[in-house]
């Protein structure tokens, strides 16, 4: 009877760059910004820490709820377009993914003072988008191969694609294709808190609940479309005669949850400048993970063999815990025309792994250690500008987003980059509407198996439009 101990160490060891089980991967995929919310400030660029005066300082910065003078109610919906072209042994392949979603509600409660303000929020907000797709397809010909590489595993064996003693015929010169697809997204539930402790400075705070889902579908083929193994692949099977096609599938399904909490300051210059600063505390995340493992041979024979799905699948669970992520800005307003800039520090390297359940302590402490050796630290910038129209109010938006790279010694292809721009109008001070559009693009690349051995260079364009409407009363 096989083991459960020989299921999970099945598992984590075949699980491509692309969905990963527990690794560097799944710790960037939840540690890596976003883009948030808010129409406004994708417009401007995210340089919004500074400004913050409307329901969306929940994400941005907290402390700016303390500038807003009427009850507000926001909302806004979002749409992603994920394009992928993907190079593989020279071959180009290109796919794309959309989502569309609601991507918050927010609601901001001032309360009568004295002096000064006090003003508290509730706000449900979309933080990250988690789309993506790569699609693949060429001829390998080196001497490597998925197959060879799951030789530590049950799995070849199972489909008779090894013998007896776990020795395969298969040794490369194979047409390598598939697909990974994902999808899913961060929620985040958060009250928020700020008061004007003295005359224009301004402190904020808030405490986020998280949840969200996320799934990845791994399609792997390959077929021997060159005919290079005609004899037996399990010695003494005939019907394993002429291989054909080798098929794997990874689908990993998480169910997130967690909190976070983020302390602001800003500090506003009569109606001339504002300065911001924030600071995000290290983000918890509980990951209760699915991984289900599929795969099938066939053969010239006609003979075809499928994986006992339950044998290869398993449940875990573990907890990612993200850096601390320091912000600065500045925002001026010169005769209608607002200029901001702000920058955020992040050391990828503190990303985490904690309290395993179904997995070893030892791994866990291993998947750290490498985090702190590919990692690094990185400052990410945002830059926006603003300018109103004074005899109709419609306010014209653009900006630029630059996020590099967390792995240590990536060049600034790898960096992701976005131009935005934006209009917004605002009637009697009472309801507002704000589109954005945010043209992003970068580089990427992934292993299928190994290092370099069957890899993926990918040429990323992402298009992102969003709309908010706000009534302010």
């Amino acid at each position: 009877m096989k083991s459960h101990i020989l299921k999970i160490f099945c598992a984590l060891i075949l699980f491509s760059t692309y969905i990963s089980a527990q690794n560097y991967n799944d710790a960037i995929r939840l540690g890596f910004p976003g883009l948030g919310s808010n129409a406004r400030a994708l417009g401007m660029g995210n340089a919004f820490n500074a400004l913050s005066d409307d329901a969306s300082a929940a994400f941005f910065n907290p402390a700016g709820f303390g500038l807003l003078k009427k009850m507000e109610f926001s909302g806004g919906l979002s749409f992603t377009n994920y394009d992928n072209t993907t190079t593989f042994f020279g071959n180009q392949t290109q796919d794309n993914t959309t989502n569309t979603s609601l991507n918050r509600i927010s609601f901001a409660l001032p309360f009568p003072t004295y002096q000064g303000s006090l003003v508290f929020g509730l706000s449900y907000h979309n933080s990250k988008d988690l789309s993506s797709i790569v699609k693949f397809d060429g001829f390998n010909r080196g001497t490597n191969s998925k197959i060879q590489s799951l030789l530590g595993t049950e799995i070849p064996y199972d489909l008779f694609l090894t013998d007896e003693n776990f020795n395969t015929i298969i040794n490369g010169n194979l047409n390598q294709s598939g697909d990974i697809l994902n999808s899913g997204g961060i929620d985040n539930w958060t009250l928020s808190g700020a008061i004007e402790v003295q005359k224009n400075f301004f402190v904020g705070g808030n405490l986020t609940v998280i949840n969200g889902s996320f799934e990845s579908v791994n399609d792997f083929y390959e077929d021997d479309t060159g005919n290079f193994y005609q004899g037996e692949t399990a010695a003494g099977e005939p019907q394993t005669t002429d291989f054909k096609t080798f098929y794997f599938n990874n689908t990993l399904k998480w169910d997130l949850g967690g909190w976070n909490a983020k302390l602001g300051f800003l500090y506003q210059f009569e109606d001339m400048a504002r300065f911001g600063a924030t600071v995000q505390f290290p983000k918890t995340f509980t990951v209760n993970e699915e991984f289900l493992v599929n795969g099938s041979s066939e053969f010239g024979t006609g003979q075809f063999y499928e994986l006992d799905s339950e044998y290869y699948s398993d449940e875990v669970a573990y907890d990612i815990v993200t850096p601390f992520e320091l912000t600065g800005a500045f925002a001026v307003n010169l005769k209608g025309i607002i200029l901001s800039a702000e920058a955020t520090f992040i050391d990828y390297s503190q990303l985490k792994f904690e309290n395993p359940e179904g997995l070893s302590s030892s791994y866990i402490s291993d998947v750290n250690k490498e985090i702190k050796d590919i990692l690094t630290t990185a400052i990410n910038y945002n830059l926006g500008a603003e300018y109103t129209i004074p005899a109709i109010g419609l306010r014209i938006r653009g900006g630029f987003i630059n996020q590099p790279s967390p792995f240590d010694g990536d060049d600034s292809d790898y960096a992701r980059k976005f131009l935005t721009a934006g209009l917004g109008y605002l009637a009697n001070g009472t309801v507002g509407i704000d589109v954005a559009y945010a043209y992003g693009w970068w580089k990427d690349l992934g292993d299928n198996y190994g290092s370099g051995l069957s890899r993926t260079f990918q040429d990323v364009k992402v298009h992102n439009i969003m709309l908010t409407t706000t009534y302010r009363f």
